[in-house]
């Protein structure tokens, strides 16, 4: 079987303002460990892959960023998009390049922003779902077992039929579902077959083209016309140009929500998406008052607070479930409860064309 690994890595990490910025991503920030977010994800895979196998889509901004990283890496495995578009024309991008160089091959497509504890446990679920996607016509992907109504996660329902592979129960997909509320997120929690969708998915690089075709046409046929051009001087001219073309469409909503034969391996290995600064409080340990405190603090009656400063002290009393990030210019002062909303913050930013911020 051959085996390669995409890792999107185009993001913004906007969530994980105002560490994350536009120049400088979540993903390429050392978040937790000594390696930051994006040498991780890659050092795992070495596990299973040789780093000519691994490939990298980004945007041009942060394309020499990840050569500086991940000086390994080979230059022509890191992939451009020349426009953000949102993850299937990347993906569908990737498919088509990975498809010249190694064909008929199953492609691992994972994001490059999140926290995997138990990686030998990660890798024998990765090749398990590799070796189920290889052998037939479906897509597989990842089901973190949930452990909290979390509302910011989508959601993957299992149906009751199922097959065991390496010791791994695989589960038939019904459906996928976007963020919930609380109340109905509580509901999944209860239900016993409902998944955090991890974003990880593996399939062979046709069943994904044929996807793509099948349910996107509209990319599909963008893509047809940069195949065209991939051994062509005008390669790099081409997928701007077409590129520019393309429907900005999420891979789950454009085809995980109408696809039909999906797997799902429930998992649990220590997953963490680090989606916003509330995460820094489940990877990391906390003190007797419950806060996860980080660089030059100073706290009195302090509770439950996540406080992350630089060489500026910053020095609390009395205050509860707060999150206060500071860096050179920014510092920010929100409650724990709305840190998924950080990103009403940039959008008056930029409202107010203080785009030297962001």
């Amino acid at each position: 079987m051959e085996l390669v690994a995409v890792i999107l890595a185009g993001g913004k990490g906007e969530r994980f303002w105002p560490k994350s910025r536009t120049k400088l991503p979540k993903q390429f920030l050392n978040i937790s460990g000594n390696k930051t977010m994006i040498q991780q994800v890659i050092e795992r895979l070495k596990l299973i892959l040789d780093v000519t196998h691994i490939f990298v889509v980004t945007n041009e901004l942060y394309a020499e960023l990840i050569k500086v990283q991940v000086p390994d890496l080979p230059k022509e495995n890191i992939i451009i998009e020349p426009i953000g578009k949102n993850t299937a024309p990347c993906i569908g991008l990737a498919s088509i390049i990975i498809e010249r160089k190694y064909p008929n091959t199953t492609m691992i497509v994972l994001p490059s922003d999140h926290i995997i504890t138990d990686e030998k446990g990660f890798i024998q679920i990765l090749e398990t779902a590799a070796n189920v996607a290889n052998k037939s016509e479906h897509v597989v992907t990842l089901g973190i077992n949930p452990t909290y109504p979390e509302t910011g996660y989508g959601y993957i329902e299992a149906a009751s039929d199922s097959f065991v592979k390496n010791s791994m129960k695989v589960l038939s997909v019904k459906k996928f579902t976007e963020k919930p509320e609380k109340e109905q997120a509580e509901k999944y929690l209860i239900a016993g077959n409902f998944y955090w969708n991890s974003g990880i998915f593996v399939w062979k690089t046709s069943v994904i083209r044929n996807l793509i075709a099948q349910y996107l046409p509209e990319i599909h046929d963008i893509l047809e016309t940069i195949k065209t051009s991939l051994d062509k001087q005008d390669f790099i001219e081409t997928i701007r140009t077409e590129f520019a073309k393309m429907p900005d469409q999420s891979i789950d909503y454009g085809i995980m929500e109408k696809a039909k034969d999906i797997y799902v391996i429930p998992c649990s290995f220590g997953w963490d998406d680090v989606g916003s600064w509330n995460a820094l409080e489940r990877i990391n340990e906390l003190d007797q008052s419950g806060n996860f405190i980080s660089g030059n603090t100073l706290t009195v009656d302090t509770k439950g607070c996540i406080i992350e400063s630089g060489p500026k002290l910053i020095a609390t009393l009395g205050i509860e479930d707060l999150i206060i990030i500071n860096t050179d210019d920014v510092t920010l002062i929100c409650t724990k409860d709305r840190a998924q909303e950080v990103k009403l913050l940039l959008k008056e930013l930029r409202d107010k064309k203080l785009e030297k911020y962001l």
